[in-house]
């Protein structure tokens, strides 16, 4: 497709993320600025940047009722959607400070957050956030207000409802001077070990960085982006909010993950921003599909990846031209294709962050053809350090780093980031954000990584390092991400520290236990099915064939395999889908001690 001459907002010009706002809609009234799927007519429906601002101005209107003060806390737990925006937009206009919150956050985390941030303002979705949040609202006596989007049947008296609150017409947009080191907003950690942490994000610090990523990804009016990922993730909301608003994009947003395959041929997007998880499930899926095709199928989709990454390691100037490449036409159409046009057959870039990508999943897109780059960031860094070129892209790499953005290598290989995109610090917390960033103006993100002709590698986590019993330590990440790529695990842990050897945690999906109980002659439904010396054998040989390329030391002797899943609900995963290993090792205390029974 052809693109538009880049019309890109500037820090400079816009000075804040309000006056970005105001300055897109000066510039184009009339583009298209949201698509949202109206349940009502069952069609795809389009805003404009006018209507926004209509819209943003009643939302104002109503939060100017309500004697808050510049600086004051608000809180949001929306689903992604316009909704969304015009709360932040309405409430940066009026020099409020934003915390958002995760819509399938546990309810106790939420209650901490509003606690923390003093927040005096909420607004939520509906019934299904209200529950949880019913329960700790005792919690919740600083709120002055809650105001929810959907009314229910039982609505309790204290919540206002949307329709009621918001005016019909709220007048001109209002923006009070404000300075680009102003504080924003605050967004929380997830918490992996501990509370979060709530991180001071200045306006200058989130569009400096939307800017520098427009850099590296230039993005104009005739982009589409999908948005996905919850607009609390620091990614979404920097690179899938911000920097489409700067360039005049188009954000459309998804109904829900389950309905992600249909929105995508609807939507038909030239932007992705994802996180692993996402490509991890769409692999898993290809593969459990390749199980029960005839060996031809695998053979043939194994060497359109072959031949495909081989076709791009030539376009990027580091492998010659291979005889094989010539099938790749006849390979594209056969299988390639398929996967693209299934993503709706006009993605130009599928950004992948938040988290590493296993490189053996990260070559079967990019040799099927989708243009993936992965980049790194921290939410402190608002969030983006690092990215890949389309031009330049190691995917193995997180990239090199974005303009504007330092990086160098500390004590340990420890990673530190300096630039405009570095955060203020964290809420009422001076002894970590003295911790965060040194008297030089350091950021420590407590990864390490090698540099190599300008590309960062993320090689491990300072502090999650297992130690053995004999002293030997190892990173659990490097082994988990290994372990991952098999499709049959769900989800991984290793363990060991302090123990004789190594162990590990792992799920399958109900799916495949069925397939292999019924490999191995087992009976699925029997108790102890799972805890079978065959089921135990299988996983360790799996498991053997990932981290083969590991030091010797490195062997996971025993396995415990469960199917109960790791999610936000049951508080296993953070709402950023990171690992919270402290919980699962607490809630799996029995099997850990089986494990090393005896030892």
């Amino acid at each position: 497709m052809s693109y538009a001459v880049p019309d890109i907002i500037t820090p400079q010009t816009a000075v804040t993320l309000a006056g970005l706002f105001r300055e897109r809609v000066r510039r184009s009234p009339d583009a298209s600025a949201y698509r949202y799927f109206d349940e009502t007519t069952m069609q795809w429906q389009t805003a404009r940047w006018a209507d926004m601002a209509r819209q943003v101005a009643r939302w104002q209107s109503a939060l100017s009722q309500e004697g808050l003060q510049r600086g004051d806390r608000v809180a949001v737990m929306l689903q992604n959607g316009r909704e969304w925006v015009c709360f932040e937009q309405a409430a940066l206009g009026l020099g409020l400070v934003v915390v958002p919150l995760y819509v399938n956050d546990r309810a106790e985390n939420a209650a901490y957050i509003l606690r923390d941030a003093g927040a005096k303002f909420l607004v939520i979705g509906g019934a299904e956030h209200w529950e949880g949040l019913c329960e700790v609202r005792s919690q919740l006596a600083e709120l002055v207000r809650i105001v929810v989007e959907k009314s229910f049947d039982g609505m309790d008296s204290s919540l206002t409802l949307l329709s009621a609150w918001l005016p019909v017409d709220g007048g001109e947009l209002r923006t009070v001077d404000g300075d680009a080191d102003d504080l924003a907003t605050l967004v929380y950690t997830s918490g992996t070990t501990g509370h979060p942490k709530g991180v001071m994000l200045s306006h200058r610090n989130i569009l400096s960085n939307a800017y520098s990523c427009s850099r590296t990804v230039p993005v104009d009016g005739d982009d589409v982006f999908l948005s996905f990922l919850p607009l609390s993730h620091a990614l979404e909301r920097s690179v899938g909010y911000y920097l489409p608003m700067m360039a005049g994009a188009t954000v459309a947003y998804a109904r829900s993950i389950p309905d992600l395959p249909e929105d995508l041929l609807s939507v038909r997007p030239t932007i992705l921003i994802s996180v692993p998880r996402i490509y991890e499930r769409i692999y898993a899926k290809l593969c459990a599909q390749l199980d029960e095709k005839p060996p031809m199928a695998r053979r043939l989709f194994e060497s359109a990846v072959e031949v495909g990454w081989q076709c791009f390691e030539h376009r990027q100037g580091r492998a010659p031209w291979r005889v094989p490449q010539v099938w790749w036409p006849l390979l594209e159409k056969l299988v390639a294709r398929k996967l693209i046009n299934k993503m709706g057959g006009r993605v130009r870039v599928a950004v992948c962050g938040g988290a590493p990508l296993s490189p053996a999943i990260a070559k079967v897109f990019v040799g099927l053809g989708l243009p993936l780059i992965q980049g790194y960031g921290l939410t402190e860094t608002s969030p983006v350090v690092c990215a890949n070129k389309l031009e330049d892209n190691i995917p193995a790499s997180v990239g090199l780093p974005l303009q504007d953005v330092a990086v160098s290598l500390g004590n340990n290989g420890e990673l530190l980031v300096r630039g405009p995109n570095v955060c203020l610090g964290y809420w009422n917390k001076p002894e970590a954000s003295a911790a965060l960033i040194d008297s030089d103006g350091w950021l420590h993100t407590g990864d390490v990584a090698r540099i190599e002709g300008c590309h960062v590698f993320i090689t491990g986590r300072l502090k999650e390092i297992i130690v053995l019993a004999n002293g030997e330590k190892l990173p659990p990440a490097d082994m988990e991400t290994a372990i991952g790529r098999d499709p049959v695990f769900e989800h991984v842990l290793v363990i060991g520290e302090g123990r004789p050897y190594l162990s590990a945690l792992v799920v399958l999906t109900p799916e495949r236990w069925k397939t292999l109980a019924r490999s191995l002659d087992i009976n699925p439904d029997a108790a102890e099915a799972l805890h079978s010396k065959a089921v135990e054998k299988w996983a360790l040989g799996c498991i053997a064939a990932q981290v083969r390329g590991f030091p010797g030391y490195v062997q996971v002797r025993r396995v415990a395999v469960s199917l109960l899943p790791w999610t936000i609900e049951n508080g296993l995963l953070t709402p950023t889908l990171k690992v919270r290993r402290e919980r699962i090792l607490a809630q799996f205390r029995d099997e850990v001690d089986r494990l090393y029974q005896g030892h």
